[in-house]
């Protein structure tokens, strides 16, 4: 399972865990994995998928190491 934790500048979106993360790269979309390789990726205009629940965004950040994922977004 991956940690999840989904924020914006006022609030937590999302906190949980999850068993697939699909996120929109700035070169594409990709999906994380429970043991993915660490990654910090620039966020485009598109969706967060986790486990098939969507969360559009219109750009952010993320960061993932150690099955934990950490997301600043602007909505």
């Amino acid at each position: 399972m991956i940690e999840v934790s989904i924020t914006n500048q006022a609030q937590v979106i999302f906190e949980g865990v999850a068993n697939s993360v699909i996120l929109p790269g700035d070169y594409g979309e990709f999906e994380l994995l429970q043991f993915h390789w660490p990654i910090v990726s620039l966020l485009r205009k598109g969706e967060i998928i986790i486990d098939n629940m969507g969360f559009p965004i219109s750009r952010g950040i993320a960061r993932f190491a150690n099955d934990k994922l950490v997301a600043l977004v602007e909505l």
